[in-house]
């Protein structure tokens, strides 16, 4: 396989990699090196690629296995530190916060979603896979993503509510 049909498979969903990458470890700088890491994976494996049922899907499982090994791994406590002093360029805070108030709120709410209630939430919602792909790729059954999904739409939209009938978080 030459780099040119590789990129033409990876491509439509090199962004969805990173997506998933940036929403289990928040970090942009960490999801992108993550995304890196499985595209070089995916390139290792090149060969076995026509192998692949889904190659999308694969590459999301991928991803998230590498980050949430990532999490788990000694340098976890950094990815927090990383995490909490990281700003993004352009805009302050500040601005950010009142020109996407509910979007914002509710990456803050997701981030504190349990592991798998955030990945189903981030595949169904944000990347829009159906519930069948998304049991593929966590290796759940679609009932379990329906439940997981329902709840954590459930928590957003709680705490949505909370934060803004009291004005706190």
């Amino acid at each position: 396989m030459q780099q040119a049909d590789f990129l033409k498979i990876v491509g439509p969903f090199q962004d969805k990699l990173f997506r998933l990458a940036k929403r289990l470890l928040t970090s942009r700088e960490e999801a992108e090196d993550a995304t890196q890491e499985v595209l070089l994976k995916l390139w290792n494996k090149k060969k076995n690629m026509g192998e692949y049922k889904n190659v999308e899907a694969f590459a999301m499982t991928m991803t998230k296995n590498f980050c949430l090994d990532r999490l788990k791994s000694k340098q976890a406590g950094n990815l927090k530190l990383v995490h909490t002093n990281y700003e993004e360029k352009g805009s302050s805070l500040q601005k950010k916060i009142e020109a996407n108030d509910s979007v914002t709120w509710v990456q803050r709410i997701m981030e504190d979603l349990p592991e798998q209630q955030k990945m189903v939430l981030q595949l169904r919602d944000v990347e829009e896979y159906d519930y069948d792909e998304i049991a593929d790729m966590l290796e759940m059954k679609p009932t379990a993503v329906r439940v997981a999904l329902s709840r954590a739409r459930k928590t957003v939209r709680d705490k949505l509510i909370k934060k803004h009938s009291y004005g706190i978080g």
